[in-house]
């Protein structure tokens, strides 16, 4: 028999935990809440702690308490560096979304509040004046743009602890956590009922937050159940690997710099993110079984590198427009090319046309954080389109910090981000069906932490106003 709720989230992750958190905080135990996650957006991954060669899954790992404590829930930025942007326009547009850009700051400062409650260390990372404008020159320089950024540093270490802190809270609150249940289906009407593979639940509310590795889940559903939604763009580029000494200029400044731009050939965006400064490049498995890359930094852990993506936006056009098939078709061709592996190459094989051997990247002053990984060609698998924006985009990157363009630096694939089916929302994150709302980077609301939890906070507020609790920021 179907159980019934009066709001039902499917996703754990940050956004779906931030909407569960408002909606427990607030409506004094008169709602009853359920949340449905199939498990962590990175279900297998290779440990950086140990440089363990060993897959382990969430709670399965015996290596570090950090991850031990993880049972199913905080998708995919439970294993992230934990960087928190503080700002409503960098890691999407909230401040588009909401139509205002001081109501937008009081969200991610909210946001931001909740986080150091339930155990982020309370590290602001901010720049002066002085700070921002010879960095804003620096990029000028390169014909690029520097976008200022106050951040808060988590580290690998403690989102985890963080994301099981909040999983108690709500379970103490009350709410139902349905771990490791998989959504299949959802079937609107006057109550919604949502298909799982452990069993129906009815919810007159329903949260779309997927996450990203959910985005083709989402546009599945979307397609079949009549949401609304517009095709997006697709982040595909490359985890970039250097000594930590090439950036230290600018990492001593601000710990994730974001720098945005276009390239000669072909006008295309190119961006910096999630900077790892003495962190370590990571292995990401999918439910497909294709891999992917990503970065971790720890706050009491160091490696002698720094890492962070440089990823090209790229949009489709009728009569092709599915960017999560398109990327998804890139990111199985670079796993059969590494024969399961992601794939690393050195910068100056990659501009040379040849693939990287062992014997070459053991030759540079560059020891890869990631060993498990194939050398090889990363043209292979990627359009040239994409190659020849990431050597032109690096080369801009040189003028800012030189030396990372040496051909010694080291590049993985892939790195895709999936986030490329965005929802049709109005103001309060109601899709076009009634009483389903959508939030975070599966439903293509957001592009980071930041967005994605004040996402999950508007849909449940939208939720808690029209049970008669509004509340303001």
């Amino acid at each position: 028999m179907a159980k019934k709720y009066d709001v039902v989230i499917v996703g754990g992750g940050v956004a779906g935990l931030f909407a569960a958190y408002e909606l427990a905080t607030y409506s004094s135990n008169k709602i009853k809440i359920a949340i449905v996650e199939q498990g962590s957006g990175n279900p297998f991954r290779r440990c950086p702690m140990f440089n363990s060669k060993r897959l382990v899954r969430d709670k399965e790992c015996l290596l570090c308490k950090p991850c031990s404590i993880l049972t199913g829930i905080g998708g995919a930025i439970t294993f992230s560096s934990g960087t928190m942007n503080l700002r409503p326009d960098v890691g999407g547009d909230l401040n588009k979304i909401v139509g205002s850009w001081e109501e937008a700051e009081k969200i991610i400062g909210y946001v931001d509040n909740v986080l150091v409650k339930f155990g982020a260390p309370d590290n602001l990372y901010s720049l002066n004046v002085e700070q921002t404008a010879e960095l804003e020159r620096l990029a000028a320089k390169a014909g690029a743009k520097f976008i200022p950024t106050p951040q808060r540093h988590i580290g690998s270490e403690n989102m985890p602890k963080v994301i099981n802190n909040i999983t108690e809270f709500l379970k103490q609150k009350g709410v139902d956590v349905y771990e490791f249940t998989e959504a299949t289906d959802i079937i609107p009407g006057s109550s919604h009922i949502i298909k799982t593979n452990n069993g129906d639940l009815i919810g007159r509310y329903v949260i779309l937050a997927p996450g990203r590795v959910g985005a083709e889940w989402f546009a599945e559903i979307s397609k079949k159940r009549g949401v609304d939604t517009e095709p997006g763009p697709l982040d595909i580029g490359v985890r970039v690997e250097a000594p930590a000494y090439i950036t230290e200029p600018i990492t001593r400044i601000v710990r994730d710099p974001k720098i945005i731009m276009y390239t000669k050939s072909y006008d295309d965006k190119v961006r910096t993110f999630c900077t790892n400064p003495y962190g370590f490049v990571v292995e990401e498995r999918y439910p497909d079984n294709s891999v992917g890359v990503n970065g971790e930094s720890f706050i009491t852990l160091r490696s002698k590198n720094i890492n962070f993506a440089l990823l090209v936006t790229l949009r489709l056009t009728d009569p092709f427009e599915d960017t999560i098939a398109y990327g998804k078709s890139i990111s199985r061709l670079a796993t059969k090319l590494g024969g399961g592996k992601p794939i690393i190459q050195r910068f100056g094989d990659l501009e040379a046309g040849r693939r990287s051997t062992w014997n070459r990247i053991d030759r540079s002053v560059v020891e890869p954080t990631l060993k498990s990984v194939t050398p090889g060609d990363i043209a292979m698998a990627y359009p040239y389109r994409v190659v020849i924006n990431i050597v032109e985009a690096l080369r801009k990157l040189d003028i800012i910090m030189p030396g990372i363009a040496s051909t010694q630096t080291l590049l993985y694939a892939p790195e895709i981000k999936f986030y490329s089916i965005k929802a049709k929302v109005n103001r309060e994150l109601e899709t076009s069906i009634t009483n389903i709302f959508a939030a975070g980077d599966g439903a293509g609301l957001s592009r980071g932490m930041n967005v994605a939890a004040a996402t999950g906070v508007i849909a449940a507020r939208t939720i808690l106003k029209r049970e008669g609790i509004d509340i303001e920021f």
